[in-house]
């Protein structure tokens, strides 16, 4: 199970791991340098006969890691069966609220961060294998991924980044060769994820909530020291820490929801500091428009729907801020802080908003009601939300029958105010408005097929997802919208 899914108790910590690593750029420490509390030691499984799915070579060299050509070689170190060099693999403590209730135990129940890469830059990045096995906060389960999230995760969290989205990124995808007991037997998989780092909002729970006030503190130091140094030289560091991190889920949330891209279980574990976009389980991108989509099975009650994601952003932070009061007590001030979310969002959605109808970086306050009034247009009829403005754009440009009647009439005659042309306008729109995205019926149509072995389609979904803002010829069909029958409208945490 994924801590995100459900809760879980600890158990013994596990052996070190004792494993020969591969001869290449070292691992790095930091996270060990805090109390041993914070983590537990473990050892991969030893995948029996891995095979490379996927490697994302250019994030490989970005991070500055010597690593092997040959596939096999790959595959064998980024499953477990062999550890890069200077590798110490820990699973990290966290708890955290899911669904709204506290689940005070829960930690990287089949995650094992082998250590942190730094780029040239000076940028520090974790790498973590996810599905290598039992650690001791698996609560008895084994620790392993199918091979479907392995899939998921790294088309979507690729397909994130390259439409500008924060988010932590994938680095190798692999088949382990032994089977996994879900609802059925599946083929097992591991991915290696990239992060900035994986502390979360649950994190701190896990401190806060058992009195641990020097762990917190310790936390805390360490995120702003790692995140946001600036925050080290204001004059209450604690209180800066957390108005950049509600800034950076505010930014991050507005992405999302100009995106059109539901998390599905906003958990307080699935919340990076970092204001990454993490845990890719029931995500989904929406098809036909509604404010309150809900996809994800477990969210029966729909307190992650599409239109929920901001308020829940905020109810977060605001456990975030419960956790920071033990250090700092000064409960008007993170209420106060607490308090401009609002302020932090609507002018960043506002933006990318403005982008995505024509109007540049802004809209004027007279043309404010159309991004209501589109949206609204689009609820009720249904329609396509990602094509809408690229379609949009294109009847704009044909001086075309306005298919979204009068609230189409009132945008030409706004975005055309200008002395910009309707060519103009259409590039800028077709810049920042993607045709294609990673579709809901075509992600699990890719995962149908690497389980049947089958890795092509996922390959070709990854190519084009690799220009979400232009068509290439040949991957026409994933800029389709689904037929009715295609649609996928239930989506599966999958651990």
């Amino acid at each position: 199970m994924a801590a995100g899914c459900e809760a879980k108790a600890a158990r013994p910590r596990l052996e070190t791991n004792a494993k020969r690593p591969h001869n290449g750029t070292m691992l790095t420490h930091t996270y060990t340098e805090l109390p041993e509390h914070f983590y537990a030691p473990v050892t991969p499984h030893a995948a029996p006969e891995p095979r490379l799915l996927a490697f994302n070579t250019p994030l490989a060299t970005e991070l500055g890691l010597a690593l092997p050509d040959a596939p096999d070689e790959l595959a064998a170190l980024f499953s477990g069966a062999q550890l890069p060099a200077g590798a110490k693999p820990i699973a990290l403590a966290y708890a955290g609220h899911q669904f709204g209730q506290l689940s005070p135990q829960l930690g990287d129940g089949r995650a094992a961060l082998l250590g942190e890469a730094v780029t040239a830059a000076g940028h520090r990045f974790d790498v973590q294998l996810k599905g290598s096995g039992p650690t001791p906060f698996s609560r008895g389960g084994d620790g392993k991924s199918s091979l479907g999230p392995v899939v998921r995760e790294y088309v979507i969290s690729e397909a994130m980044h390259r439409l500008g989205v924060p988010t932590t990124r994938a680095l190798a995808a692999v088949r382990t060769g032994e089977d996994v007991l879900r609802d059925t037997i599946l083929p097992g998989g591991v991915l290696t994820r990239v992060a900035a780092s994986h502390i979360r909002i649950g994190t701190f729970e896990y401190f806060a909530i058992r009195g641990d006030k020097d762990a917190v503190r310790q936390l805390a130091d360490y995120a702003i020291t790692r995140h946001y140094p600036e925050a080290g030289a204001a004059d209450k560091p604690y209180r800066a820490l957390f108005a950049a991190v509600a800034n950076a889920h505010a930014q991050l949330v507005a992405h999302w929801m100009a995106l059109g891209f539901i998390h599905g279980v906003m958990n307080t574990d699935n919340m990076s500091i970092a204001g990454e976009t993490i845990d890719y389980g029931p995500c989904a991108f929406l098809d036909e428009f509604a404010f309150n989509k809900v996809f994800s099975s477990i969210d029966r009650g729909g307190r992650y729907a599409y239109n929920q994601q901001p308020l829940i952003a905020q109810w977060n932070l605001a456990r975030f801020a419960e956790c920071l009061l033990g250090i700092d007590d000064d409960k008007a001030a993170y209420e106060s802080i607490l308090g401009t979310f609002d302020d932090l969002f609507e002018p960043a959605y506002r933006q990318k908003m403005a982008a995505k109808l024509g109007f540049g970086p802004s809209l004027g306050d007279d043309d404010s009601p159309l991004i209501r009034d589109f949206l609204t247009t689009l609820n009720e009829r249904g329609d396509d939300y990602t094509l809408s403005f690229r379609e949009l754009a294109e009847r704009l440009v044909a001086d075309a029958e306005p298919r979204l009647g009068s609230v189409e009439e009132r945008w030409r005659v706004a975005v055309r105010a200008g002395d910009r042309t309707d060519n103009d306008i259409r590039a800028a729109m077709d810049a920042v408005n993607p045709i294609v995205i990673p579709r809901n019926h075509q992600v699990e149509r890719a995962i149908q097929a690497s389980i049947g072995g089958d890795d092509s389609v996922m390959h070709a979904l990854i190519k084009a997802l690799a220009s979400p803002f232009e068509l290439q010829l040949g991957l026409e069909e994933f800029a389709i919208a689904p037929k009715p029958a295609e649609r996928v409208v239930r989506t599966f945490c999958g651990t």
